[in-house]
């Protein structure tokens, strides 16, 4: 079963002019399915879970060809996840559509004081609000999160030269927890991986165990990454393993 971020990597690989080489060796043998090396696949434990929110990642020129990419865990768990390759001189049709799509209220997820007070936000709108801002109203709405994935400097040139973007709400999430991401490294503890920033906004959404969820999974991907790269087995029977298939309910198997 493939998802959005997985063709979009179909897509970047079949225009590349050579080969993408990621860390770990130039053999590059990786599970097509989670990335990781074979000894340490995690597709048996790949959780998926219904969701009414909906996440759109708009991804820097090689997001989806990094191992270490998060945006991908989105697209395990979350059913309904978009993905678009961000180029700033053109537009996918099929991104505009989808924003336009009226079951949708878009979020563009991005820290309030970067942007100009009058479009933030910090939880999800109610109608009469939608109203205010200019938007058509429609009761019963889907939120859906678009998530800015790639570094921040990329992040903030997508924010910035994406006009598309300008009418829609930015939310700004005031998460009380530090970043526990292990994999990349980001000179401030408030910046969150693709992967945290969708977790805060399902749990703002009032999708508690999706949340957790997708919280879980990134812990144990993070483990099966790390001792890949260290070539050192994994324990699945740790605390993190045990949480996930606990979420997962009876048999601690995929959820689809």
């Amino acid at each position: 079963m493939t998802h959005a971020v997985a063709r979009l990597r179909a897509s970047r690989l079949a225009r590349s002019v050579k080969p993408f080489l990621a860390r770990g060796g130039p053999r590059g043998e990786r599970c097509a399915g989670c990335r990781l090396l074979p000894s340490h696949c995690l597709c048996a434990l790949r959780p998926v879970v219904s969701t009414r929110a909906g996440m759109c990642l708009l991804m820097a020129d090689i997001e989806p060809l990094k191992p270490s990419n998060t945006g991908w865990l989105v697209a395990d768990v979350v059913a309904d996840t978009f993905a678009f390759g961000w180029v700033r001189t053109k537009v996918d049709p099929a991104l505009l559509a989808l924003l336009a799509d009226p079951q949708w209220q878009p979020y563009v997820v991005f820290p309030g004081e970067f942007v100009a007070p009058d479009r933030v936000v910090t939880m999800l709108l109610s109608a009469d609000t939608v109203a205010a801002l200019g938007q058509p109203q429609q009761a019963a709405k889907r939120p859906l999160f678009i998530l800015l994935d790639g570094t921040w400097a990329e992040a903030r040139k997508m924010f910035s030269k994406s006009p598309y973007l300008n009418h829609f709400p930015v939310l700004s999430l005031q998460p009380d927890q530090i970043s526990h991401y292990q994999l990349r490294r980001s000179k401030r503890d408030d910046h969150f991986c693709t992967s945290e920033v969708a977790a805060l906004c399902l749990a703002l959404a009032g999708e508690a165990h999706a949340a957790e969820m997708l919280d879980a999974y990134l812990d144990v991907f993070t483990i099966h990454y790390l001792n890949a790269k260290q070539q050192l087995p994994v324990n699945l029977d740790d605390a993190a393993h045990q949480r996930l298939r606990a979420l997962c309910g009876p048999g601690g198997d995929n959820q689809t």
